[in-house]
């Protein structure tokens, strides 16, 4: 009996002894082994546990502002990727535009603009509409809300979301225009053999698959979504990173404090990241 039959008729269960130690996720393993040491010291060392009780309030703030604006997003994304595989030229083009610009714009420059340019327009049409309908309806209690409405009822947490979301909607629409059109046409020939009109193929044919292929990198964007969220740290919304700046200024605690704001959010985005990894292996889908 040869040495490898010998190999192959091993008991279930045991250990094999030629483990190769290169397939080893050596990069988890230091992340681990790293991450126990920030943990301790966050525990041991005074300032760090006070800076990181300090952040504790921006993580909330963080995951907030994410999830809400990444609903928004996706929600955008969908209508725009529909839009943007429709044979209406009109609709085609309008969604082709806005996934061009707002791609082409960096992130921040949507932020500043939501924040201080469009909001502002937007009051003030709000309050346009309102004093109009005054005019011809004078002390009704909807125009004269309008014609009060106050910038101030808007706030900076709102206009970021709005902005994040505006600005990722782009993003997610080129997303799903990607998933549907890979699905292969004769899944909507055939849909349409059996009688289906446009929209009924594309709910129960065409969506279903198209959305299971993307859900992988919809999960990719949210985390950096995430990442994105610390730019709103420029119209002072009191996330993770603002927070930091203020703990950094008042404190003169800059390594404890970016230290600690660093393992924050790398904590977080290695979170996420198993959980899309573990959604890439669950929605794989064979050719």
């Amino acid at each position: 009996m040869t040495a490898e039959t010998l190999e192959n008729r091993k008991e279930p269960g045991m250990i094999k002894d030629n483990i190769d130690p290169s397939k080893w996720a050596w990069w988890a393993i230091l992340l681990i082994v790293a991450g126990i040491c920030v943990a301790l010291v966050l525990i041991i060392n005074p300032d760090y546990n006070e800076t990181f009780i300090y952040l504790l309030a921006g993580v909330s703030v963080t995951l907030r502002i994410t999830f809400f604006a990444y609903l928004l997003a996706t929600i955008i994304g969908l209508f725009v990727g529909l839009a943007r595989v429709s044979k209406n030229v009109f609709v085609y083009n309008a969604a082709t535009l806005y996934v061009e610009v707002v791609r082409g714009i960096p992130m921040i420059v949507l932020i500043l603009y939501f924040a201080y340019a469009f909001i502002p327009v937007l009051v003030a049409g709000i309050n346009g509409i309102g004093s109009w309908g005054l005019t011809f309806a004078s002390g009704n209690g909807f125009f004269t809300g309008l014609a009060g409405f106050s910038i101030r009822e808007i706030p900076p947490e709102l206009r970021g979301i709005m902005a994040l979301a505006f600005g990722y909607g782009a993003f997610e629409a080129e997303v799903f225009r990607a998933g549907i059109q890979s699905i292969g046409k004769g899944q909507m020939e055939a849909a349409k053999s059996l009688g289906m009109t446009y929209l009924q193929s594309m709910r129960f044919v065409i969506l279903p698959q198209a959305i299971r292929r993307v859900l992988p990198p919809l999960g990719n964007d949210f985390i950096a979504c995430l990442k994105d969220s610390a730019l709103l740290t420029v119209v002072a919304i009191n996330e993770l990173t603002q927070l930091s700046r203020l703990r950094r200024a008042s404190t003169f605690q800059v390594m404890q404090t970016f230290n600690t704001v660093a393992f924050m959010y790398l904590s977080m985005t290695l979170i996420l990241s198993a959980g899309v990894r573990l959604l890439e292996k669950k929605m794989k889908i064979e050719e």
